[in-house]
């Protein structure tokens, strides 16, 4: 089929899954890291993509896209799993309750003048990226059907879908306590990080992008595990020995 119809829905969902973790990318990086350099990073990914999309076109599609994955995608796994040890720490130590920030909650938060490269490379190469998935996606789609203008606007459609759906959701986000989140989001980038840095050795995921849910169920299973025995670890240290 290559009416209209069929490829404004084929893109827009197909778009709408890059553009959800490219969301959840800058959103979490935002709010464990702070907004300004995350927001600084952001732009500069879609100028980035507005110069390559307008420079190159329906060409787009020769671009091989699995270097930018593996360099991603190890970046991501780096920060991930730095994340994801140090919210497992905070989390067995002070559990769920409370949603108040406490003692070193803000100690991953940039407090200083400058600009905080860590966010802003994050949440710049998460854009880039996924951009760059959407872009071949619409112009796959539309070329392939002759109906580019209509893919286009079925991209475009996603984006500020998904992306209204960050801005509404992100006061919620902002309730989580701070260890809490960190080990959130310390599983969202060890998760995509593995996906996209095995996709770029050339490593074909079983249900593609739906191998991301089962990456994320393992990795949040295992941070549950960590977590119960960095809990009975703490209780053996601080139970007096018997006598």
């Amino acid at each position: 089929m290559t009416g209209v119809v069929p490829v404004l829905i084929t893109t827009f969902l197909a778009a709408m899954v890059e553009a959800i973790e490219m969301v959840v990318i800058v959103l979490g990086v935002g709010e464990t890291r702070g907004w300004r350099s995350t927001a600084l990073g952001a732009v500069a990914g879609f100028g980035v993509l507005a110069v390559i999309v307008a420079a190159l076109g329906v060409a787009l599609s020769a671009i091989p896209i699995s270097p930018l994955r593996l360099v991603v995608g190890s970046l991501l796994l780096v920060f991930g799993l730095q994340w994801f040890r140090k919210g497992v720490v905070r989390v067995a130590a002070r559990g769920l309750a409370g949603m108040q920030m406490a003692g070193d909650d803000t100690a991953e938060r940039w407090t200083g003048d400058g600009v905080d490269w860590t966010a802003f490379v994050l949440s710049f190469k998460g854009v880039v990226l996924e951009g760059l998935e959407v872009a071949f996606i619409v112009v796959s789609f539309g070329a392939n059907a002759n109906q580019l203008g209509a893919s286009v606007v079925a991209g475009a459609a996603a984006l500020l879908v998904v992306g209204a759906a960050g801005a509404v959701l992100r006061p919620l986000v902002t309730r989580i306590p701070r260890s809490l989140l960190q080990l959130v989001v310390g599983v969202l980038l060890t998760t995509f990080g593995s996906f996209w840095a095995l996709e770029g050795l050339g490593v074909t995921w079983p249900g593609q992008d739906a191998a991301i849910l089962g990456l994320l169920a393992l990795y949040a299973l295992t941070a549950l595990a960590n977590i119960a025995i960095e809990r009975r670890r703490d209780a053996l240290v601080v139970t007096p020995a018997r006598t």
